[in-house]
Formats: C-alpha cells, sequence, structure tokens
C-alpha cells in the first residue's frame, strides 16, 4: 500500500494518538489506514461517499472520524503537529476561485 502521509509525519502522528486515552491505537495498520482516508478526504475534498474502499467502508471512517471530533482529537492533534512541515497542505491564492460578488459585483437586476 502507497501511503500519502510521509513517515516522519506519520510518526508523529501516531506518538500523539499513543497519548490520547479516548482511543484505541493497538492495530498500527488499521489505525494508519483510517488516518490516511481522513487525509485523503481532506486533501481531494471529495466527499466522504467517493472514499475509495480500501479505506474502508466510507461510513464506518465518516462515523470514526466525527467521534475524534466530538472528542476534540484532531484539534489537539494539530496543536501537537503545529511545527510539521505542511507545505503539501498550502493553499495558493492563485488558484482559489471566487464568485464575482466576493469582488463587490452587483447581480440585481440582470
Amino acid at each position: 500500500m502507497h501511503y500519502h502521509i510521509n513517515e516522519n509525519a506519520w510518526e508523529k502522528i501516531y506518538e500523539f494518538l499513543m497519548t490520547v486515552k479516548r482511543i484505541h491505537c493497538k492495530n498500527t495498520e488499521s489505525l494508519r489506514l483510517f488516518v490516511e482516508g481522513v487525509y485523503y478526504v481532506l486533501r481531494t475534498g471529495c466527499q466522504w461517499r467517493m472514499l475509495p474502499e480500501y479505506y474502508g467502508h466510507w461510513r464506518a471512517v465518516h462515523k470514526r472520524f466525527m467521534h475524534w471530533a466530538e472528542l476534540g482529537i484532531w484539534d489537539e492533534m494539530m496543536k501537537h503537529m503545529s511545527d510539521a512541515d505542511i507545505q503539501d497542505v498550502m493553499i495558493d491564492s492563485t488558484i482559489v476561485r471566487a464568485h464575482a460578488c466576493s469582488a463587490g459585483y452587483d447581480n440585481v437586476g440582470y
């Protein structure tokens, strides 16, 4: 299996997850696949239903994602990973499209 999260970042993520008492982290492969699946959705912007099957059933991955969100695990992880190199997730404003009304265009009367 090809992973999109590099090994250094995964080691930091796993190190953090091992400290979280509210989740089970014994199956490292399953845990990594889940985090990779969440990363896939965030990276591609696809709907949860479009998550490739090899990450698991989309509904189960989404349910676990929401459970972790309710527990605040994602927020804690972001704080823990704040010094990580996240160059691959930076957004360049030249590729972000905005609707004309965001620049003050008034479409009333047309």
